[in-house]
């Protein structure tokens, strides 16, 4: 059954692997059916929704305009169909396969927080609010640091 459209996908694009799915979404995506949300933005709020912050980073979510409820691979599946990628999908509906998808689904969801080393698909440019790295010192800084005046 379809979901009642549009269908707001919570998406979490500080995550690397979960920005580039977002970007592919973005690129063919139809507003009128696909919302992307992402929960990773500062002004967002889960009031309202039923769900907390948590809940929403354990496991993708998606909403029906109804107000039914999608996770994980059924999110997937419909939030892929929406935009436009019905060849992609549909080894995502089929019910044989269901059980492996369930499960590696599982274990992607242990695994995603962990793979927050992989490259972003924004690079550099989300480093300039969010990134902390130490900035290499030059030798002639070193050098005036060690003599005492």
């Amino acid at each position: 059954m379809t979901p009642d459209l549009p269908l707001t996908l919570f998406v979490d694009r500080s995550c690397p692997l979960c920005a580039r799915e977002v970007h592919w979404l973005e690129r063919s995506a139809d507003p009128a059916r696909l919302l992307l949300v992402d929960i990773s933005a500062a002004d967002f709020s889960t009031a309202g929704l039923g769900r907390d912050l948590a809940q929403l980073r354990r496991r993708l979510h998606a909403r029906s305009a109804s107000g039914a409820w999608l996770t994980g691979v059924d999110a997937t599946y419909w939030s892929w169909r929406l935009a436009g990628h019905g060849r992609w999908a549909a080894p995502l509906g089929w019910r044989p396969l269901r059980p492996f998808l369930l499960l590696g689904y599982q274990l992607f969801a242990v695994l995603r927080p962990h793979l927050d080393w992989l490259p972003h698909p924004d690079g550099a440019s989300r480093c300039t609010t969010q990134c902390s790295a130490p900035q290499p010192s030059s030798p002639a800084s070193d050098s005036q640091a060690t003599k005492q005046p």
